[in-house]
């Protein structure tokens, strides 16, 4: 069985790709339902994010089970997922677009940050949030939220199939993250989508260089023939 694990280069090419591009590339092959709705970078200025899906899974909090004592138990869902979730995956948070209360704070994210970890997405908030935002971390949310997640939340499972921002997302699933959002790639395309997807970006930075000296649009997006020869001379020296 050929192996769908993304590989080296194609991590580093989604690097280089837009949540637009990629989103784009999906369409084609009929998923729609791909960009994580509602969720924003805390620091634009963080490292785009590339890596495979880890999930937790909040339901909604139960007072008898939800009590500050649960964080001393190592088995809690959410302090578990905070050491397990691996080295270059993302974590994926589905808090049900609730950001009453905090899916996580500064402290487990700066943990992350420190194990490797790729980056981190929630559909709910972050408390700590200026703390968060000054870290060269990716890290996307709806709003900043103060209260304790167990005002709100019951950390149920991790690292199972989970809805963030209305979209399905499947542990292994390559996250995509940008300063205009995060996108969701079903694990067995991430390697075609990623090459098709980087020979899009090379295309589009000559489409942009070519409007702004002036060009217009018909015959260069898309492209006629002339314009695929000529953008074949330019392609050599894009990097």
């Amino acid at each position: 069985m050929t192996s769908t694990a993304l590989t080296p280069e194609n991590r580093k090419k989604l690097a280089r790709v837009s949540s637009a591009t990629l989103t784009t590339a999906l369409f084609k092959r009929g998923f729609r339902n791909v960009f994580i709705q509602d969720v924003r970078p805390l620091n634009p200025a963080a490292p785009r994010m590339v890596g495979e899906a880890y999930t937790l899974r909040y339901i909604p909090a139960r007072e008898d089970l939800d009590h500050l004592g649960v964080f001393g138990d190592v088995e809690h869902p959410q302090r578990k997922a905070i050491e397990a979730c691996p080295p270059g995956h993302v974590m994926v948070i589905d808090s049900r677009k609730d950001a009453r209360a905090a899916s996580a704070g500064g402290i487990l994210i700066s943990r992350l940050m420190q194990r490797g970890v790729a980056g981190v997405v929630s559909d709910g908030g972050f408390r700590d949030s200026p703390e968060i935002a000054a870290m060269p971390f990716p890290a996307y949310h709806n709003r900043p939220s103060a209260p304790t997640n167990l005002i709100r939340h019951h950390a149920a499972e991790i690292n199972v199939p989970i809805g963030c921002g209305d979209v399905p997302v499947f542990p292994g699933d390559i996250v995509v993250g940008d300063g205009e959002g995060v996108c969701v790639i079903p694990a067995h395309l991430a390697n075609e989508v990623a090459e098709e997807a980087y020979e899009q970006t090379a295309y589009e930075d000559y489409v942009e260089e070519r409007v702004r000296a002036g060009d217009g649009i018909f015959g260069l997006y898309p492209a006629n023939e002339a314009t695929k020869a000529a953008f074949a001379k330019w392609r050599p020296g894009w990097s």
